[in-house]
C-alpha cells in the first residue's frame, strides 16, 4: 500500500496538484484551535470555503444586492444575470440537458423532500413500494417513510454486506410492478462506499422504475454526468462542495418535472393568480417559490468554478492517495476497527476504538486542534447493521495532507494509551 501511495502522490504532483498552494486559498486553515494549528477532517459534514467563494458572496452583497426576476432597475438585472448564470454553471457541472432541469433548493435534504412530496403525491398510491438501501442517510429515509405512511405504501430496503456494499442480487429481487421509485445514495456518508450507480439504475430502468440519486457525498469527489447515468433525479448540497450553506440542487428530467405539481406556493412560482385559479410558472421557477438564496447560488457557482479549475480527476487521484494512507495509518493503531471496507470507496474512514466511545475519541482529538466527526452521522440504521452505537469519522478533502493524517494517527495512539 505504501508503494501505491507514492505512485498516486507522484501522479497527483505530475498533474499539477500543489496542496500547499491550494491550502493558501482557505483562510480558516490558517487559524489555531486551542493553541494548535487546525487540522480539519470533518469534510463529509461540511467543507471549508476558498477565498473565491467568500469574495463572490462579498461582491454580491456589496455591489449587486437586489431581488431577482422582479425589477427593471440595474441592481436587479445584475443580480438576475448572476443568479441565472449560476444555474447554467450547475447545468454544465452535471451535464444536464437544460437549465429547466436545475432547481435551486436549500440542500440535498430539501431536494429529496421536494421529490417525495411532489412526485409522491402524483404517482404513489396505496400498495405501492419505494426501494432504498440500508446505507442511507436519514434524509433519504425519513421523507419516504412519511410518504409511505400517508399513502399506505411500503418502504423496501436493499441490504448491505459486512464490507458495507449493497447486495445487488437482493436489491434486484425487490424491484417489481409495484415499485414506484428507487432512491439510493451515490456515496455513503457513514461508510465511504461508492455504490455501483450505473448497475442500480439499469436494473430499475429495465422494469420501468425511475431513480433518485443522493449525490451529497459524491459531487465533491466524483465527476457526475446525469445524462450518461440516465437517472431521473440527482441531488447535492452546496456546502459539501466548498460552497455556502443553505443552497442545494435538484436535477430532474424535464418531462417528469413538467408533470409534477408544485412543492410550495407563493411568489415566483406563479404565472398568474386570481381568487379562482392560479396558473403556475414554467420550469424551473415552478419549484422555486419565494425569494431564493441568491447569494448562495452565486457562491455555489464560484465553488464549482474553483473545483473545475483544479480538475475533478486530479482531485480524485489525490484524495484516493490520502484515503489509502489514512486507512493504513488508522488500521495500524491497536484496537481500531474500520467500519466500511468496500472495494470502491470515497474519502471517508469510519472506525471504532476498543473500549473508547467515539465521542471520547473526538473530544480528545479536539484538544489537539483536530476536527473529526463522532456519532451516528445521521445513519442510525448503518450503526445498527454493524453493531455499534457510533463511530469516529475522518473525512478528507483535497486541502488535507498526509502529515495531517499522521497527526491524527499519532493522537489516536495517545488515546489508546490513556484508556489502556
Amino acid at each position: 500500500m505504501r508503494a501505491e501511495n507514492i505512485t498516486l502522490e507522484s501522479r497527483s504532483v505530475s498533474l499539477g496538484f500543489d496542496v500547499e498552494r491550494i491550502r493558501q486559498d482557505f483562510p480558516i486553515l490558517k487559524q489555531k484551535i486551542k493553541g494548535k494549528t487546525l487540522i480539519y477532517l470533518d469534510n463529509a459534514a461540511t467543507t471549508q470555503k476558498p477565498e473565491a467563494v467568500l469574495e463572490a458572496l462579498r461582491r454580491y452583497y456589496t455591489s449587486k444586492n437586489s431581488n431577482v426576476h422582479r425589477g427593471v432597475h440595474w441592481l436587479s438585472e445584475q443580480a438576475t444575470r448572476d443568479y441565472e448564470a449560476a444555474r447554467h454553471r450547475v447545468k454544465s457541472f452535471l451535464n444536464a440537458g437544460s437549465e429547466h432541469e436545475i432547481i435551486f433548493v436549500r440542500g440535498a435534504t430539501e431536494a429529496i423532500n421536494l421529490v417525495a412530496h411532489s412526485f409522491g403525491r402524483k404517482w404513489v398510491q396505496a400498495g405501492d413500494e419505494i426501494v432504498i438501501s440500508a446505507m442511507e442517510h436519514h434524509s433519504n429515509i425519513v421523507p419516504w417513510q412519511i410518504l409511505c405512511e400517508e399513502k399506505g405504501a411500503a418502504l423496501r430496503v436493499a441490504p448491505i454486506n459486512d464490507e458495507g456494499e449493497m447486495v445487488l442480487e437482493e436489491y434486484e429481487k425487490l424491484l417489481n410492478s409495484r415499485t414506484r421509485l428507487v432512491a439510493v445514495t451515490h456515496v455513503s456518508n457513514a461508510l465511504g462506499t461508492v455504490n455501483p450507480i450505473r448497475s442500480i439504475i439499469q436494473a430499475a430502468h429495465s422494469k420501468g422504475i425511475p431513480v433518485l440519486i443522493d449525490g451529497a457525498q459524491a459531487a465533491p469527489h466524483l465527476k457526475v454526468d446525469v445524462q450518461e447515468l440516465g437517472c431521473e433525479f440527482y441531488v447535492f448540497s452546496g456546502h459539501k462542495i466548498y460552497g455556502p450553506t443553505g443552497i442545494g440542487v435538484l436535477y430532474g428530467k424535464e418531462r417528469l418535472l413538467d408533470q409534477m405539481p408544485p412543492y410550495q406556493g407563493g411568489g415566483e412560482m406563479i404565472r398568474s393568480v386570481t381568487f379562482q385559479k392560479t396558473i403556475y410558472n414554467q420550469l424551473p421557477y415552478k419549484f422555486e417559490a419565494g425569494t431564493p438564496h441568491i447569494a448562495g447560488a452565486i457562491g455555489l457557482a464560484a465553488a464549482i468554478d474553483y473545483v473545475n479549475a483544479l480538475g475533478l480527476e486530479t482531485v480524485a487521484h489525490y484524495e484516493q492517495m490520502l484515503l489509502a494512507h489514512a486507512t493504513e495509518a488508522l488500521a495500524a493503531v491497536r484496537g481500531v476497527r474500520i467500519i466500511g471496507t468496500a472495494q470502491d470507496k470515497a474519502a471517508v474512514v469510519s472506525f471504532v476504538l476498543d473500549g473508547v466511545h467515539a465521542h471520547d475519541v473526538g473530544t480528545i482529538l479536539d484538544q489537539q486542534g483536530i476536527a473529526i466527526r463522532a456519532g451516528h452521522h445521521c445513519a442510525m440504521p448503518v450503526m445498527e447493521r454493524f453493531g455499534v452505537s457510533a463511530t469516529a469519522r475522518v473525512s478528507l478533502a483535497f486541502y488535507n495532507t498526509r502529515q495531517e493524517i499522521d497527526a491524527v494517527a499519532a493522537s489516536i495512539h495517545k488515546v489508546r494509551e490513556v484508556f489502556g
